[in-house]
């Protein structure tokens, strides 16, 4: 068994695992952001931060939107256990009024984050699935059609993941648009880790591509 695998990397085992660990790591962020908060409450794709102006004392609450549900939590009112309550996970989820209302959010902000979510949910876990199938096949790089396929894979694993992030950019934009005219609150939209995983998850997956598109089209001094 040693010797085949031996003889299915040789002689490209620096591309081989160069392009390995590119896509491990492109896998492994791209799986944190598709098991997002609820599951990974510390991984989020976009926070949104209300502060009421109608009473002196400030209040500051936030909901937090995954790719599996909602956290919403208030540092001062204390209303809720751990100052944190999550509704999720769950596939397609519907936020609970109730967490707007807590929020400080208005229904047509948290319909316009509904509809969001539908068109990103399923594509954060292809594209994690298309990377852990990639970085499988890198390891074996020897025979020429595995170096092909393997190449395939990741360029459609870029395709994806490149989608998923420009949604997930547009998804936050949007999302700020639509509360400019909030009001009696004042709210922020703000990135959440989730988006900048995915960004780099997206370079590491290309770089890749770089690698392996040398060793399939023996080119860049790589040769047969």
């Amino acid at each position: 068994m040693d010797a085949l695998v031996r003889a299915a990397r040789h002689p490209y085992r620096r591309i081989s695992t160069v392009s390995f660990i590119l896509l491990v790591a492109s896998f492994v962020l791209l799986l944190l952001v598709g098991l997002s908060l609820p599951i990974i409450k510390s991984v989020y794709l976009v926070a949104v931060h209300a502060i009421s102006v109608d009473i002196p004392t400030t209040i500051a609450t936030e909901l937090r939107f995954g790719v599996w549900g909602v956290c919403a939590s208030s540092s001062v009112l204390n209303q809720l256990p751990d100052n944190h309550e999550c509704f999720g996970p769950m596939l397609g989820y519907s936020i609970p009024p109730q967490y707007a209302t807590l929020a400080g959010v208005s229904p047509t902000l948290v319909e316009a984050v509904e509809k969001g979510l539908l068109v990103v949910l399923v594509l954060h876990l292809v594209a994690a699935g298309l990377s852990f199938i990639g970085f499988l096949c890198s390891w074996f790089l020897g025979p020429h059609p595995i170096a092909i396929f393997t190449l395939i894979v990741s360029i459609v694993a870029g395709i994806v993941g490149t989608t998923v992030l420009a949604i997930d950019l547009a998804f936050v934009l949007i999302i700020r648009n639509k509360v400019i005219d909030e009001l009696p609150y004042h709210i922020e939209v703000l990135f959440g880790p989730g988006v900048w995983m995915v960004l780099v998850g997206v370079i590491l997956n290309w770089l890749a591509v770089v690698f392996l598109s040398a060793r399939a089209c023996y080119c860049c001094g790589v040769r047969r």
